[in-house]
């Protein structure tokens, strides 16, 4: 991994939701603490049954949240997008990490030893406030999209990735192209289906006209279909 140079980065002005609640001497501490790291693609950032030592707040980027499976086969469990901060509910929950976390392309992360968030938790109830929202917000996240990715057939599961991924990350330029290209095994772990599965309900997407497919890239012609057929399931 790369270390850029902490200075040409505006640290608190990207993470102040956080930096906001801290008191002066408080934003003294932490930003004591910072670290900037850079990793390449598929680099990982930690992994399963590692213990939590850092708060993770994604700067740049893309990062996909994993855990291996049956059989070996990821499933993706959270996408984050910038400036999302992960990789502390284990550490709270005092245990190890439950799962792993990879780069999807080339991203900053900054990291935060998660002794120094505890101390200003402990010290600041609205920073400890701002990390129970974050925590029940991911919570809420993580239940609708189990429900879905168990009750839904395959057309419906890769419908919703598909709205998922434009409305964690956008569009580009043109309206209507994801700005993420994911590999079409990310794209089946993210779905809870296998890479075979996934490149063929793409190309039935493709035909019906709802997405247009070229390489890693995926276009989205009729998004109130797409829409339709994620709430039928």
């Amino acid at each position: 991994m790369v270390k850029p140079n902490i200075t040409d980065i505006n640290i608190p002005e990207l993470i102040s939701d956080l930096w906001a609640p801290l008191t002066p001497e408080q934003r003294e501490r932490l930003a004591s603490s910072f670290s900037i790291q850079t990793y390449k693609k598929n680099e990982i950032v930690h992994s399963e049954d590692e213990t939590p030592t850092h708060l993770f707040c994604l700067l740049k980027g893309k990062v996909k949240v994993f855990r291996e499976g049956v059989g070996g086969r990821n499933q993706i469990v959270r996408m984050i997008k910038p400036v999302e901060y992960f990789g502390f509910r284990a550490y709270f929950a005092n245990e190890t990490y439950v799962n792993a976390a990879a780069a999807v392309e080339s991203s900053v992360v900054c990291l935060i030893p998660l002794e120094v968030i505890e101390e200003l938790v402990k010290e600041n109830i609205d920073l400890a406030c701002f990390f129970i929202r974050n925590l029940s917000a991911s919570l809420g996240v993580a239940d609708r999209r189990t429900v879905n990715l168990t009750q839904k057939h395959i057309r419906g599961r890769l419908a919703e990735s598909l709205l998922f991924l434009k409305e964690s990350y956008g569009l580009e330029e043109d309206n209507s192209t994801l700005s993420i290209y994911l590999s079409r095994e990310d794209l089946a772990n993210l779905s809870n289906m296998t890479t075979s599965n996934a490149i063929r309900t793409l190309s039935q997407f493709a035909s019906e006209k709802l997405i247009a497919i070229d390489g890693r890239k995926i276009k989205i012609i009729e998004e109130d279909k797409l829409k339709k057929i994620s709430k039928i399931g």
